[in-house]
């Protein structure tokens, strides 16, 4: 039985090309269309054009100073990693990239594990901490996709898994090792040391959304694998529509830091892209020059050869038939769907009433 496994990812363009550069962005707007009200899906995807109009020149600005961006051949190394790592256990798998706003777009990848004949499919989306517009939108379209194809295939879908201890482990490690190239000691109290996440609309987390809880978890764990004490989030927000996002936002919390250096650690991001090499390398590093701050960030570990294992790690139960729970996994809460396991959802606990119930029954055992 033959396994395709989709790897799930946002994308970006290559090259500063205004054509594509346009198409990227409103993909990303009209998917988010729901962040504003509309009259008509026509009025949704005007407002969409006239965003990416906005947005292109500066985007393309920013692609043309960091040399286009290296997120896609970065995900397709990945990609090819997993597959060789995969078949080192013995599964039988092909591995697919599918990209939720650049080519190959998923429903691409869904069309090449049809055409390959694969016997079922699983959905793994390269982002570690689960959020509405990432994980569980990217796994809906895939699925999606799979049924416009009208192939009846099983489907299993993969959405947060920050909790592997080996992936924590990967990040808290390359932190130490950066600081240690940089003579940076991350337990001095004049060294800041601050996660940058990606931002998300207030929307999301009024929705029921606990991406910024995962962020606050997640940073919790690195940061005591350091120990280091006293550390700052702040996010990295893309305020395109008039809408409130998570705060602090990063400039804002760096810009008025107490100390005489920071290390910033991009904890949201598997791939350098525009996000770490242009908003953290030139405009958040001009912020934190301005403010007197010796600026350092961490770069990304896309190629660590651990991680090739940590995606093995999360796929194997379902590649070997047992029961994903042994392995931690549980339904996903933030994509309630059958197959959905995620090692986010917190774990179900007795109501109060019922453990008084038990505790009685217990009582009464022991009477007798």
């Amino acid at each position: 039985m033959t396994t395709g496994v989709v790897l799930l990812n946002f994308g970006e363009p290559s090259e500063p090309d205004r054509e594509a550069v346009l198409d990227y962005l409103e993909r990303i707007f009209m998917a988010n269309a729901d962040l504003e009200e509309y009259d008509s899906e026509e009025a949704a995807r005007e407002r969409s054009r006239k965003l990416a109009q906005r947005r292109a020149p500066g985007l393309m600005e920013e692609y043309e100073e960091i040399g286009g961006s290296p997120l896609n051949e970065q995900a397709r190394g990945q990609t090819e990693a997993l597959e060789a790592e995969l078949r080192d256990r013995g599964f039988d798998v092909a591995t697919y990239l599918g990209m939720q706003y650049t080519e190959p777009l998923i429903p691409d990848a869904a069309a090449a594990a049809h055409g390959d004949g694969v016997d079922r499919v699983i959905g793994l989306p390269i982002y570690p901490l689960c959020g509405p517009s990432t994980n569980v939108v990217s796994l809906d379209e895939l699925e999606e996709s799979i049924d416009d194809l009208g192939w009846e295939v099983p489907f299993q879908a993969i959405t947060g898994w920050h909790k592997h201890p080996g992936y924590n482990h990967v990040r808290a490690g390359n932190i130490a090792d950066y600081a240690g190239e940089w003579g940076v000691d991350l337990a001095d109290e004049d060294t800041a040391l601050v996660f940058s996440a990606h931002g998300t609309p207030q929307h999301y987390l009024e929705e029921g959304s606990r991406y910024d809880i995962y962020v606050d978890e997640y940073t919790s764990v690195v940061a005591s694998l350091l120990g280091v004490e006293e550390y700052h989030v702040g996010f990295q927000n893309h305020e395109n529509r008039d809408i409130p996002w998570t705060e602090p936002e990063v400039e804002d919390l760096v810009a008025g830091l107490d100390a005489e250096r920071v290390v910033v650690e991009p904890v949201s991001f598997l791939h350098e892209q525009s996000e770490t090499l242009s908003e953290l390398d030139i405009d958040l590093r001009e912020e934190a020059e301005e403010a007197g701050l010796d600026f350092y960030r961490v770069p990304i570990p896309h190629d660590d050869e651990r991680l090739p294992e940590v995606f093995a790690d999360l796929l194997e139960p379902f590649l070997a038939d047992f029961a994903p729970e042994y392995y931690q996994y549980r339904q996903c809460k933030c994509r309630d769907v059958p197959g959905t396991m995620c090692l986010n959802a917190p774990q179900e606990t007795p109501h109060a009433e019922d453990v008084a119930v038990d505790a009685a029954d217990a009582d009464l055992e022991a009477d007798d």
